[in-house]
């Protein structure tokens, strides 16, 4: 049995022939959900499954913003299975704990911060890459963007002593599949051993030195903070692989994502390139509303919670699973307008302090503390990808998507220059 709150108002039929007739909900340039999120299900129970779904803006606000509730998402059964640890990772803790440490590492992600630390080594990298493409005259969209976001990341978190190359694959290696066919003892044990030459490989490789290289000199980054706290080794290694999936991966994806939706709309890449930051920012902010890298973010509550909706109090129980749809929150028209799955920058957003990519960051405190980071470092980077002239696309990606961020994939997307 499912119980469903509609997101139309109260108004009565008599509205109806005031409304375009065009179902604007249906016109859709996304290309990356899994599903279609049903259109006008703002708040629906799943008593079989006892999950809450949520695809209204307000509602999902509301309850990323409660007391009442704790993290659910993001599978930390690899990072639960490393023993030794006093210290949850940030992506996980609640409450006071959470707030000071966010507080704390809050420097490293401001928006001047990023500016006048990463700047230079963001413009650096998309010159280099940029080159590489120019002199090869064709290259893989997906892996390009996975060595920037995995160098800018790097030098933030302090993954820059490797003892060899490939930090981008071997964080890679996390989020891909691998032995993940079968059932049964022995396929969860081979699971399981596979899991874990992949964090040892990345512990050696990566953290380790990096570690070592902090402890003779402290610098202004992640690792070097965590080493201040009194941080172990095995808890400095599970925030890595945390801001592996925060950092690298996601920004990876939006890379690739804003790219192939530029390229494939000429009048927007043209007045991407023509545009002053702010106003190429919007347009970023408006591709990532309507292609969000996380598809759900879950919450558990820990207390009841009351939403409002049309005129109506909904409580959600102490103890519920909630599932916050984004790609569902991201199109409410309520807050949108008419055809929310269609780029418009400049969106005149209804609501309080409606941010322009909605819900694509998250909200309340485990909003994405790196959000400034991505965008100013696919900004840079597209703006001189896409000043290319006779860039085009020579082969459309392959979209797949990870059970863990519950997000798409782009992969196999190739780009060519004359």
């Amino acid at each position: 049995m499912q119980k469903t709150i509609e997101g139309t108002t109260e108004s009565g039929a008599d509205n109806i022939p005031a409304r375009c007739p065009v179902d604007h909900s249906a016109i859709s340039q996304q290309k990356t959900p899994k599903f279609i999120e049903p259109v006008g299900v703002a708040i629906e129970y799943d008593e079989a499954a006892n999950v809450w779904h949520i695809r209204s803006f307000e509602a999902a606000r509301t309850i990323l913003r409660s007391p009442n509730t704790k993290q659910a998402g993001f599978n930390a059964e690899l990072i639960a299975r490393i023993p030794g640890q006093q210290n949850t990772p940030i992506l996980y803790q609640e409450g006071k704990v959470h707030q000071q440490q966010r507080k704390q590492t809050a420097r490293f992600f401001t928006p001047k911060a990023v500016s006048d630390n990463y700047r230079q080594l963001m413009e650096n990298l998309s010159d280099e890459l940029v080159k590489k493409l120019k002199r090869k005259k064709e290259v893989d969209l997906s892996k390009l963007s996975m060595r920037l976001a995995v160098r800018v990341a790097g030098e933030i978190v302090g993954l820059t002593d490797s003892r060899i190359p490939g930090l981008d694959r071997r964080i890679e290696a996390f989020f891909e599949g691998g032995f993940d066919q079968g059932t049964g003892k022995l396929s969860e044990k081979i699971r399981a051993i596979w899991s874990q030459r992949k964090m040892f490989n990345f512990f050696y490789l990566d953290v380790k030195p990096a570690i070592e290289a902090r402890k003779r000199n402290l610098k202004q980054d992640v690792i070097s903070h965590l080493l201040e706290q009194k941080y172990s080794e095995v808890e400095i290694l599970t925030e890595c692989v945390t801001y592996g999936a925060a950092g690298m991966i996601t920004t990876r994806e939006f890379i690739s994502v804003a790219a192939w939706h530029l390229l494939e709309q000429p009048e927007l890449r043209q007045r991407y390139l023509a545009a002053p930051e702010e106003e190429r920012y919007a347009i970023l902010h408006e591709i990532l509303r309507l292609e969000p890298i996380v598809g759900n973010l879950q919450r558990r509550a820990t207390a009841d919670i009351t939403l409002k909706h049309n005129g109506e109090e909904i409580t959600i129980p102490n103890n519920a699973l909630i599932n916050i749809h984004l790609h569902g929150s991201n199109s409410d028209e309520k807050v949108v307008g008419d055809y929310p799955r269609v780029i418009c920058p400049g969106r005149d957003l209804q609501g309080d302090k409606v941010p322009e990519m909605l819900m694509s960051f998250g909200d309340g405190v485990h909003r994405c503390p790196g959000a400034y980071v991505a965008i100013q470092e696919t900004d840079i980077f597209l703006s001189r990808l896409l000043a290319l002239p006779t860039l085009r696309i020579k082969q459309k990606p392959r979209i797949s998507w990870s059970d863990l961020v519950t997000g798409y994939e782009i992969r196999d997307f190739l780009i060519a220059v004359d």
